[in-house]
């Protein structure tokens, strides 16, 4: 699981959801957590919910 994700999460969810699909598809478990993390912490970056994300929103205002 990535990083600042909490346990139960939506992201956590997602996650989840993302490694079982790639596995279903015959990729294996390693890759399959390393894309599903990349895709979770991309769509993170994406809405803001990073650690820097925030800092850079709190300096801007």
């Amino acid at each position: 699981m990535p990083r600042g994700v909490k346990e139960g999460s939506k992201r956590d969810r997602q996650y989840e959801h993302i490694k079982d699909s790639y596995e279903d598809r015959g990729v294996s478990k390693d890759e399959a957590e390393e894309r599903a993390a990349r895709t979770v912490n991309k769509v993170r970056r994406e809405h803001g919910e990073t650690k820097s994300q925030r800092s850079h929103k709190r300096k801007k205002s």
